[in-house]
């Protein structure tokens, strides 16, 4: 049996969602990455460097996390990209004229 709409549309909103906090916990992972790396520079094993490192480790499991469940939806990356562009590139002649 075939999705209802309501539940294909609460799937396209949990992928968009994980798509989003995906990039987001990326963008951490660089940010942690970056001051471990600072940190092990200026003070090697000092304090500091093991809560880098820990939020490093942290935000690269959470990215993990995400990437699993994205693929546990079995929802292909350009699909929804496709789709979109698709939808969006029909022009309607509303005007009665010919498009330019």
């Amino acid at each position: 049996m075939a999705p209802m709409k309501s539940e294909r549309s609460q799937l396209k909103r949990a992928v968009r969602q994980l798509r989003r906090i995906r990039s987001f916990y990326a963008a951490a992972m660089v940010l942690w990455a970056g001051s471990a790396a600072l940190t092990s520079w200026q003070a090697a094993g000092s304090r500091q460097l093991m809560v880098c490192v820990v939020l490093l480790a942290v935000f690269a499991a959470l990215f993990v996390m995400a990437s699993v469940a994205l693929r546990r939806l079995g929802v292909p990356a350009t699909a929804a990209r496709v789709q979109r562009r698709a939808t969006t590139s029909t022009v309607s002649n509303a005007g009665g004229r010919a498009a330019v």
